[in-house]
């Protein structure tokens, strides 16, 4: 009911009646959830229908320059905190000045509206961007890449309205091109631990912005079960790309190579794999897979269900693990086609995790492929234990270079899919 009222708020229907559901509907029996219909929901619909709400409004919000607050920086962090406009860490008070020193970094007009963001249906403009990114305590420099992320946020494919769904799934972002090095961005040992300021900032903008514009809160808008905690911005080793033969990750999405470009998708969490030992591809690549597929459980919905062929595996592989596999002949057009090969499960727990387990749509591969909504590699035969893929595509799997240069790591992110779609945007640098 909270997370109801919120979000009607949000679309300009404050007083929009609803109906009470008691509990989960997912977590009661037949005769429980029949019961608890008639008692309470039945009476909600029908109060709905017939009774007409008592009118109410939206209340305005202030304009772009007018000073919400005013006094010592105990004073303005104690005022952000209670009206929910931080994210419980001290945030740097976005004075005129220091706003008017970001938009000095970009071409953008400060009014300029980069979209309208859902749940709240708030315009994002580039004054807001400024604003958070200086109480996210980015430096005025990082303005272009802030631009870009709420871009990507904007984005219809990546449905930022999903950002506080129950997963709790939250993004990462990351960079490729000369801004990384331009901007001081990490991209080697410690990719995504905080203590760099670009990484760490820019990161916190993100759930800053997501809060303050999109309109996510705890305990209303944002209903994540447990939820994730932003990450930092992880920027790749191009040095090592280039010099391996591959290709950057911005190339995936239409990109040239040495384009500053930033990508972001929404990830339920992931596992670092340590020790990935071997002297040839073939020899580290059935870790790689198994893991990969470890990884998986529910969100295998958004591959035949849910959100068909929407789900897009993450996979960041340390520069030595990257090196080995480039050094046995291997593109990494080949290691994902080797990735898609192996990273696959018995078609009978495919369909167990989907069916007997989180009771989602798809129940049956061979009736999905029957009606034409899977390709036939899901169901080649009736064998249980053929093996079918987590993707439809090796290209569906994301895989980029950097972290530590020393150790023979990789780490697998579990993707949200549909939920929090990948996108990639360009960086556009003052006067470019």
């Amino acid at each position: 009911m909270t997370l109801a009222k919120a979000a009607s708020l949000g679309l300009g229907y404050p007083n929009i009646a609803v109906a009470p559901v008691r509990g989960h509907p997912g977590l009661q029996s037949k005769k429980a959830l029949q019961q608890n219909v008639r008692e309470l929901t039945l009476d909600g619909v029908l109060n709905a229908l017939f009774k007409m709400p008592a009118a109410a409004t939206v209340g305005g919000e202030p304009g772009a320059r007018d000073v919400i607050c005013s006094g010592t920086f105990e004073e303005v962090n104690e005022y952000f905190l209670k009206h929910e406009l931080s994210d419980g860490l001290p945030i740097v008070p976005p004075t005129v000045e220091k706003v008017e020193a970001f938009l000095r970094h970009t071409d953008r007009k400060a009014d300029e509206v980069l979209g309208v963001m859902l749940p709240d249906n708030r315009a994002a403009t580039v004054w807001s961007v400024a604003v958070n990114g200086v109480m996210a305590g980015c430096r005025p420099e990082y303005m272009p890449v802030l631009v870009a992320a709420v871009e990507a946020m904007a984005d219809h494919d990546y449905g930022v309205e999903h950002s506080g769904n129950t997963p709790g799934g939250d993004n990462l972002i990351i960079l490729n091109g000369p801004v990384i090095k331009a901007l001081g961005f990490n991209y080697t040992q410690g990719v995504m631990r905080d203590g760099f300021q670009a990484n760490t900032s820019v990161g916190r903008f993100w759930r800053l912005y997501l809060r303050n514009v999109a309109g996510f809160l705890p305990h209303k808008n944002d209903k994540a079960t447990f939820g994730n905690t932003w990450r930092v911005v992880v920027a790749e080793n191009e040095d090592v790309v280039a010099k391996i033969g591959w290709t950057p990750n911005c190339v995936d999405y239409g990109f040239a190579a040495g384009s500053n470009a930033l990508s972001v998708g929404r990830y339920t969490g992931g596992n670092h794999i340590s020790s990935v030992s071997g002297a040839t591809p073939e020899e580290l690549m059935p870790y790689i897979a198994d893991a990969v597929v470890r990884q998986y459980s529910w969100q295998i919905m958004f591959s035949v269900g849910q959100g068909y062929d929407t789900l897009r595996p993450l996979l960041l592989l340390s520069p030595i693990i990257a090196e080995t596999i480039a050094a046995g002949g291997w593109s990494k057009e080949k290691f994902r086609e080797e990735l898609f090969r192996q990273a696959r499960m018995p078609a009978h727990m495919f369909e167990k995790i989907l069916r007997d387990w989180t009771q989602k749509p798809t129940w049956n591969l061979a009736e999905e492929h029957q009606a034409g909504r899977i390709p036939q590699m899901f169901h080649e035969s009736d064998d249980p234990q053929r093996l079918v893929p987590l993707v439809w595509k090796s290209e569906d799997f994301q895989v980029v270079v950097t972290g530590d240069l020393g150790r023979n790591s990789i780490y697998v992110f579990a993707h949200n899919g549909v939920l929090g779609f990948p996108v990639c945007k360009a960086i556009k640098m003052s006067g470019q």
